[in-house]
């Protein structure tokens, strides 16, 4: 039963596993089977591993994953969708804590077993260490691991609003992270060296805690899921590193691609907002802001006025259009609002009016968050557009109806060169016949510019709730 070829084809069948998986991921049609793959192949992994004749208590192993599987199950199950990335930052962090733990865990057995040797041969070899690649990789999987837990914790603060969503800096910030890192490293360099004690390794442990708070701290809100990515690759990394220092193939494998789908995902988002990652780490986009609601009328520093209309004119303007393109956005996602705008579309499609979705990628908190909330409330998937297939479509739209989109739809990504978010590819609902605006007041988004769409001739504002303004758009349109 413990024979290694067989764990070692269970290893790769579970890699293979993950494999398939992550590529299944990348649609939605097939996200469901991908998720189910992904956790078969977690499934044989974890029973090759059991079967290994390092296993030294079972009945440990079974209490934490008891423990685990019903915190797991519990908050999968509890967790609303709005909530989604929250969960996303808080279980990537412990993602990452796990591997700073196990890292720490394999050092102290490695040194007392070097220790024993040691004291076997009367001293004679007293100035043995561990070897330089099992040392180099708990050292990495430690400090990355323990960056990403306290940085995770901190995104899933400022997320679940526990924190404020502005960037928090002091004076002199930067050079703190700085020394705090290179003292962090430092104290890895004189591990390496061969003072292998465990309390430098806690330290280092402490130091990195420390800085992933540091880390995150100063980044906006806007910027979280752009974080969550990066972090969930710095987890990716620790597993691997935590791998090589365990000689676990399966965990250098899965923590690889974890660690590469997370950099790339990071990437893409980057270049969706127009901004490298070094921007959004340094930079302070995304702060919150906290004006309030400007008057329905004007937007300060943006020329023109705001026009608002009635929940029956704009009924009357969909129900009698060719072609209407809905823009969700994270309002939309707060207000629950998803089966009522599919009800909403599925009315407007007994009129033979052609309804789709336009999806811009970073939309709501994180990638593939509007899908799933649309996925969730049974929307068709081929009426789901990204941002390239539509955007040659709103010239051809009567009218695009945007719920709780902010950034995502300003103009001033295009023309105003002084913009925080110029140059961000968005969703081109200007070029519509019509625009429709559905939001609570004028504040801005997550960038704290005002929208000019809002001012556009061709642009009226339906003020309220989101999931109220559809529910009464669904009325009105059925009363016609």
């Amino acid at each position: 039963m413990r024979d290694p070829n067989l764990i070692n084809s269970a290893y790769l069948v579970a890699a293979i596993s993950f494999i398939v998986a992550l590529r299944r991921l990348s649609s939605p049609t097939t996200a469901r089977s991908g998720n189910l793959i992904g956790a078969a192949g977690m499934l044989i992994a974890v029973v090759a591993t059991l079967l290994q004749q390092d296993v030294v208590s079972y009945w440990q192993i079974i209490i934490g994953m008891v423990v685990g599987a019903v915190i797991g199950v519990g908050g999968a199950q509890r967790v609303r969708m709005t909530a989604m990335p929250q969960m996303v930052a808080l279980f990537n962090g412990v993602g990452g804590g796990a591997a700073a733990l196990v890292a720490f865990a394999e050092f102290h057995r490695l040194d007392a077993e070097l220790d024993v040797r040691v004291v076997g041969l009367g001293g004679l070899a007293s100035d043995e260490t561990l070897s330089f690649s099992v040392t180099l990789s708990i050292i990495v999987s430690a400090l990355i691991g323990a960056v990403s837990f306290s940085g995770s914790l901190v995104a899933f603060g400022k997320l679940q609003e526990l924190v404020t969503g502005r960037p928090i800096t002091f004076g002199g910030q930067q050079v703190v992270n700085i020394a705090l890192l290179a003292a962090t490293v430092a104290a890895g360099v004189v591990i390496l060296a061969g003072v292998e004690t465990d309390w430098l390794l806690l330290a280092l442990i402490a130091g990195a805690l420390v800085f992933g708070v540091l880390f995150v701290l100063p980044i906006g809100g806007g910027d979280m899921p752009v974080v969550i990515s990066m972090l969930n690759a710095f987890t990716g990394l620790a597993a691997a590193a935590t791998g090589f220092a365990l000689h676990n193939t399966v965990l250098i494998v899965s923590g690889a691609l974890v660690g590469a789908s997370g950099t790339l995902l990071t990437l893409l988002m980057g270049k969706a907002m127009n901004r490298s990652a070094a921007n959004v780490v340094f930079g302070a986009f995304g702060s919150a802001s906290g004006g309030g609601a400007a008057p329905a009328g004007a937007l300060a520093g943006v020329d023109g006025n705001v026009r608002s209309a009635s929940a029956e004119d704009v009924a009357i303007m969909l129900a009698y259009a060719k072609r209407v393109v809905i823009v969700p956005g994270y309002g939309m996602a707060v207000a629950q609002a998803q089966h009522s705008v599919r009800e909403l579309a599925a009315e407007l499609e007994k009129r033979g009016v052609d309804v789709r979705y336009a999806i811009h990628p970073v939309a709501g908190r994180m990638p593939g968050h509007m899908n799933v909330l649309l996925a969730e409330a049974n929307v068709p998937y081929p009426q789901l557009y990204e941002m390239e297939q539509i955007n040659p479509e709103f010239s051809r739209t009567d009218v695009a109806l945007v719920i709780g989109a902010n950034d995502v739809t300003n103009p001033a990504a295009r023309t105003d060169r002084g913009s925080p978010i110029f140059g961000m590819p968005i969703l081109d609902v200007d070029s519509a016949a019509s625009v429709v605006v559905l939001k609570r007041g004028m504040s801005p988004g997550f960038a704290g510019v005002d929208n000019a769409l809002y001012v556009d001739p061709k642009t009226v504002m339906l003020f309220g709730d989101a999931k109220g303004s559809v529910v009464d758009l669904l009325a009105g349109v059925k009363a016609l």
